[in-house]
Formats: C-alpha cells, structure tokens, sequence
C-alpha cells in the first residue's frame, strides 16, 4: 500500500507540475507579488496532496522566534521537500541558489520573475561578493533570506561541513540568522522516487544575533542546527549523524563554493 501511495503521488506530482509550469506562464506578465500568490496556491495543492495521496503531513514549530525584520534563515537541507515549503514557512522568501537553475527553460523564468539570490560557484570570492551584494537589496526590501548552509542536500545520517558563504553573509549585512532544523529526507530521499508516509517537524530555533566572529559563529549554527535536525531525525526512526573524528573543529568552515542549494 505504501508504495502504491507514493506511485500515485508522483504521478499526480509531477503531472500536475508539469501542467502547471505550461498553463500559468500567463503569470510572468503580471507583478512579481501577483505570480508569487499564485505560486503559493500552487505549493498549498502539493502539501495537499502529500496529505491525502502520500498520507505525509507536517508541523511547525518555533514560529514565535522569527524576528518582525528580515532575516536569514539558515535552513537544513535534506530533500526537495522543504524547497516546496518554504513560501508556506515564511513570508516572501528570498533562497540563495545555484545561478545555473536559472537557465532551465520554464522553471528558470519562475525562478528569475521570483527574484531569487544567484550564486555562480565556479566563481569562488567573486560569487560571495554577488551573492552579499544582491541580498542586501533583497533584505532592504524586508524579505527574508534562506540559505543552505551546507551548500547542498545532505541525506540523514550523512555529515557534512558548513561553506563559508552563510558567515559571509551573516557579517556583512548585520542580520540575525535563524536555523531552521528538520527529518524531512527521513520521508522524501534526496535522489529516491519512492516517498513515505509519516509526519515531518520543522523547527525554528533561537535566532543567532549579529556581531559574533567567524569561528564563535560557525560553531554555534553547526551545533545548534544538527544537534536540532539530528534529535528531529531519531525521533521518527532515522540514523544519527556521526561527525567523523577527521572533520574540522567546529566553526571551521570550508572554503570554495559558497553555500547553494
């Protein structure tokens, strides 16, 4: 039965998606606000069908700790699953990402219209400089931030270090940075079709203030947000994170590519 249900998800998934992409380009035309309204219509039918086909619903917790102001939300990154929830999450997100999804035909106009953060990575410090510079513009406009800290999907159980590119931005605008911690890759794998039925936790933890140094900072979002996303992980039955006794100290970050989902 299970895998029935995930069978008959992806179906209406990616068929409807597919639809959708086609049948709403019409939006493009429209102010940003306006597709963005309709976008999230969009996100609210998939979480709908994840509840009814999939039997896999979700909860928040931790929304009394976003700050009124922009933001930035450091969030794990385990699946595909919380790219499709983070318009529902937070109010007008701006995620950074890979410059290189903007040329998919389509979903790269969505993207652009939706005026996302670009990070070129074969650009190294020069993408950092684009990638600070183009948030703050969006950060003056009261939006919120999301960025990847590990710089891409990372299944449970798997250890990975933190990119340099979340401090960088931390640093530079002044912002306080909210983890976001969750186990959604427990229920939707990073590369996997087939899908589970469970209960998702997202959580928001205690805001990061400004002002901290590099090491003082990385080390505190490491260990706050797997800590959290760990304990969220064992407690719907996934595998523990075990950081290798070879791994960097903690507030280390690694440099090179800054952190894109």
């Amino acid at each position: 039965m299970s895998a029935l249900r995930s069978h008959a998800f992806n179906l209406l998934f990616y068929g409807l998606t597919t639809l959708l992409c086609v049948g709403l380009l019409w939006t493009l035309a429209l102010p940003r606000a306006v597709m963005m309204a309709v976008i999230r219509q969009y996100l609210k039918t998939i979480a709908w069908l994840e509840r009814v086909v999939l039997g896999l619903d979700y909860e928040v917790r931790g929304r009394d700790r976003l700050p009124g102001g922009p933001f930035i939300l450091a969030a794990k990154h385990q699946s595909a699953w919380e790219t499709m929830k983070l318009h529902l999450l937070v109010d007008d997100p701006a995620p950074v990402l890979k410059r290189e999804l903007l040329s998919i035909p389509i979903w790269g106009w969505y993207a652009r219209k939706a005026d996302v953060i670009p990070v070129d990575r074969g650009a190294r410090s020069k993408a950092i400089q684009g990638m600070v510079k183009t948030a703050r513009r969006v950060s003056g406009d009261g939006r919120p931030i999301v960025i990847f800290p590990q710089g891409t999907r990372v299944a449970p159980g798997t250890w990975r270090p933190y990119r340099i590119g979340v401090f960088a931005m931390y640093e530079q605008l002044g912002l306080p940075v909210v983890p976001m911690a969750l186990n959604s890759g427990v229920f939707w794998g990073r590369r996997a079709l087939r899908k589970y039925s469970g209960h998702i936790t997202v959580e928001f933890l205690e805001p990061i203030p400004p002002g901290l140094g590099r090491t003082e900072f990385l080390g505190r979002l490491e260990r706050d947000l797997e800590g959290a996303s760990d304990r969220l992980v064992r407690q719907v039955g996934g595998p523990p994170t075990i950081r290798p006794a070879d791994a960097p100290p903690l507030g280390a970050a690694q440099p090179g590519r800054p952190a894109a989902g």
